[in-house]
């Protein structure tokens, strides 16, 4: 059963780093910049690469995978509450975020300038589904998922 460990591992080096690549591009590619929930999911997701890659070299490789699944699931959990947000089903905890760039060399004119993004207001949907959402069902799904292969491949 060697080869349901490789699998949980490769998912769990490759689901962060697909997901981080996803969120660059709608961000470098098309603009959407992250709020700050956003943030929160992407660096669980920077933890669960670095854990994942861990896990190529250092033992006991099942213990890095089964903590870079903790922290896919995290960002599925934080994606799940920062989609309710957006959905208006509750709160967030946090004001919103801007991304600000003085590399102009006036901080005061690149801090009134920059974009304010919003935490409560989806940037973009499928479906009715937004970004964080989408994260929230991908993350959940594949951390489960490593679980299982991590739990198979112990048994066998």
């Amino acid at each position: 059963m060697k080869h349901k460990f490789r699998l949980a591992q490769w998912l769990a080096l490759g689901v962060p780093a697909l997901l981080l690549g996803g969120a660059y591009l709608s961000q470098y590619g098309f603009g959407l910049f992250p709020c700050e929930m956003c943030w929160w999911q992407r660096y669980a997701h920077f933890v669960a690469l670095a854990l994942a890659l861990v896990s190529f070299a250092v033992p006991p490789k099942s213990l890095w995978v089964a903590l870079a699944a903790l922290a896919v699931l995290a960002s599925g959990i934080i994606g799940g509450f920062h989609a309710g947000v957006e959905y208006g089903w509750w709160e967030g905890l946090t004001a919103c975020a801007s991304s600000v760039d003085s590399s102009s060399g006036d901080p005061l004119s690149a801090i009134m300038n920059a974009p304010l993004i919003r935490c409560d207001v989806a940037p973009w949907t499928l479906a009715g589904i937004s970004l964080a959402g989408f994260n929230a069902m991908i993350s959940s799904i594949s951390a489960l998922a490593i679980l299982v292969l991590l739990a198979k491949a112990r048994r066998a």
